[in-house]
């Protein structure tokens, strides 16, 4: 069974073509970052013009990659949000057109629920298993019993993980996006120099970095002689432990072993050889989606909506993208 995935929740245009939500057999993605670097973020306006002048070769050349015509395909799965309601609504359009001419089904998919879904693209953890989704817009922790199944455990109170990351890079002159210039320069930097504090939310499995980042504006002010690298080492520092701990929490409180990272920032490299250290440690069994797989892409949408597709749930023309939408809800 193929289902054609098309994602364009932010900035990125993609399209891939999935056999039975396992096997990718191909997986497009279109970034803009050429286009939104001279802003320092993501312009909705310039985002969603792009989107439709690229959704058409993206969707076109997933279909080409797989060697397969659009009456192969057994359904439709796309992002209905949460995202950018300009950019939602062309990849929705564009569903929907798909679907009448073809007379093909649609389903619509949570993109927060297609990043869980992005590791049943490589592994099969077993139910039940705490996942994070963590990203330039979000950053939360599940309960995952299920296909569909999910209890939400924590999420942050302000800025996403991903987000503190771009407007630090943008603090210290580096261009968007910030997340991997940060990564990449706190490999020359000493994480331990500077003591930049993680909020502490007792009895909560929240998360807040709106502190975090108000402190490095702060200590830039009164050191602007200190190293950049310094500063980022430390910065991702405070971020990388604050994300491990409510893990470790979350497992301790669920009774859960198995954890799943997924979203963009779990491409991390400093996150993720520091989650592997304390699941070695504390005895976790830890799943990481391959780098391509973190970021947004169509395939881990087209993942997720096979199983929707099987159990019968399917959107009709009436579908409206919604910028925010939880987990659990599609539409």
């Amino acid at each position: 069974m193929l289902i054609l995935g098309i994602d364009t929740s932010c900035d990125d245009t993609a399209a891939a073509v999935v056999e039975d939500g396992r096997r990718i057999i191909s997986n497009v993605v279109s970034n803009q970052d050429d286009i939104h670097e001279k802003y320092g973020g993501i312009v909705p306006e310039l985002a969603s013009r792009r989107h439709i002048e690229l959704i058409w070769p993206v969707v076109n050349e997933a279909i080409k990659r797989a060697e397969v015509n659009f009456r192969d395909i057994s359904a439709i799965a796309v992002t209905s949000g949460p995202g950018l309601i300009g950019s939602l609504l062309v990849g929705v359009c564009f569903a929907k057109s798909l679907s009448l001419v073809n007379s093909t089904p649609m389903v619509a998919v949570n993109h927060l629920e297609g990043h869980i879904h992005s590791i049943f693209l490589e592994a099969n953890p077993l139910f039940p298993f705490v996942a994070l989704v963590v990203s330039g817009g979000h950053t939360s922790l599940y309960r995952v019993d299920d296909f569909g199944l999910y209890t939400e455990l924590g999420r942050t109170r302000d800025d996403a993980a991903g987000e503190a990351y771009d407007k630090v890079a943008k603090l210290l002159g580096f261009s968007y996006p910030g997340g991997p210039i940060i990564d990449a320069i706190s490999a020359k930097g000493d994480p331990h120099s500077i003591a930049f504090p993680k909020a502490n939310l007792k009895g909560s499995l929240d998360f807040s970095f709106s502190g975090l980042k108000t402190s490095v504006l702060n200590y830039v002010k009164k050191h602007p002689e200190s190293k950049k690298e310094d500063i980022a080492a430390s910065f991702q520092s405070a971020v990388v432990g604050a994300l491990i701990d409510k893990i470790v929490a979350a497992v301790g409180a669920e009774g859960i072993n198995r954890v799943v990272l997924s979203g963009g920032v779990s491409a991390n490299s400093a996150l993720r050889s520091s989650m592997k250290e304390k699941a070695m440690s504390e005895g976790i069994e830890l799943f990481l989606p391959s780098l391509n797989l973190c970021t947004d892409n169509a395939a881990m949408i087209a993942s997720a909506g096979y199983y929707y597709f099987k159990k019968g749930e399917l959107a009709d023309f009436t579908l409206n993208p919604k910028a925010y939408l939880p987990i659990g809800v599609k539409s």
